[in-house]
């Protein structure tokens, strides 16, 4: 799709060879010729960059760039008469992207624009990668939001904090001493079961079934890592199920602890917090459930 530019100038020279040199490049073209038709026709219209000249009838330029920069972000080049220092400082405190002194070549217009727009493809483009999306989570690591499926999870800081660092590692296994210097700072003075503790109400708020995980595993007697992988979740109904998993991922489940494998028809539990070897008392509760 061409881009549209609005360009604004009360001098009908310069618009029409910035009309026909724009137009032979593909770009589409709409014109203004003061500050309040400009205004308007910006808002009643979807622009990819203006050319304004400071120097207009009604409303100048530098108040066209600053009601447009009160709703908008879209690319802005001034065109101002040599020697006005001060309206190229104007103009780019209200709000500018850049500025060219009239008389201008067009070939450096055409210049400037296409640097602005690899600009503004490679912010957009980085702000996309700031938004991860895995199965039906994504998390949105610019306003710190998470959501699974149409549900917002709340975190804290810190499981927001551990949520990052997993997703933006995807398949990387931390151990406890590794999560608890990066999340806690080297200063902090807790021991490794804070870590376990985070990681199981983290699990709790962001899994469809805490005792079978699909994004947050653990590599026994490593640490924790997070899913590589993309498919769908399927619950594991039976021992069957659990041994057609990959061994890490077996390792990963818990069930009231974590199920550490399955031999025989039989499962091997593992407390939650430690990774240690349920007790006989915990394996029955969790076999009762």
């Amino acid at each position: 799709m061409p881009k549209r530019i609005l360009i604004v100038d009360d001098e009908p020279l310069i618009v029409k060879g910035l009309k026909y040199s724009l137009e032979q490049d593909g770009y589409e073209t709409e014109s203004a010729q003061d500050g309040e038709e400009a205004v308007s026709k910006f808002f009643a219209g979807q622009y990819d960059l203006v050319l304004l000249d400071v120097m207009l009838p009604k409303l100048d330029g530098i108040e066209v760039c600053q009601r447009i920069r009160e709703k908008s972000n879209v690319p802005i080049i001034m065109l101002t008469a040599k020697g006005d220092d001060m309206d190229k400082i104007l103009g780019l405190e209200y709000g500018a992207d850049d500025y060219m002194t009239k008389p201008f070549n067009i070939l450096e217009v055409k210049a400037r624009m296409k640097t602005i727009f690899r600009r503004s493809a490679m912010m957009q483009k980085e702000n996309v990668q700031r938004i991860v999306t895995v199965r039906d989570m994504t998390v949105n690591l610019n306003n710190r939001s998470v959501t699974v499926g149409d549900r917002e999870v709340n975190l804290t800081a810190k499981e927001f904090d551990l949520l990052q660092l997993f997703v933006t590692n995807r398949g990387k296994v931390f151990s406890r001493e590794a999560l608890l210097e990066t999340i806690w700072k080297y200063d902090y003075l807790g021991d490794l079961r804070t870590v376990d503790v985070h990681i199981r109400r983290l699990r709790e708020k962001i899994e469809k079934i805490p005792s079978q995980p699909e994004y947050i595993f653990t590599k026994w007697g490593v640490g924790y890592y997070f899913t590589d992988k993309d498919e769908k979740f399927r619950p594991l109904h039976s021992v069957e199920d659990i041994d057609r998993l990959p061994a890490d991922h077996r390792r990963g489940l818990y069930c009231g602890g974590r199920v550490a494998g399955s031999a025989g028809g039989r499962l091997s539990v593992q407390s939650a917090d430690e990774g240690r070897p349920a007790s006989g008392a915990e394996h029955r509760r969790s076999a009762g459930r």
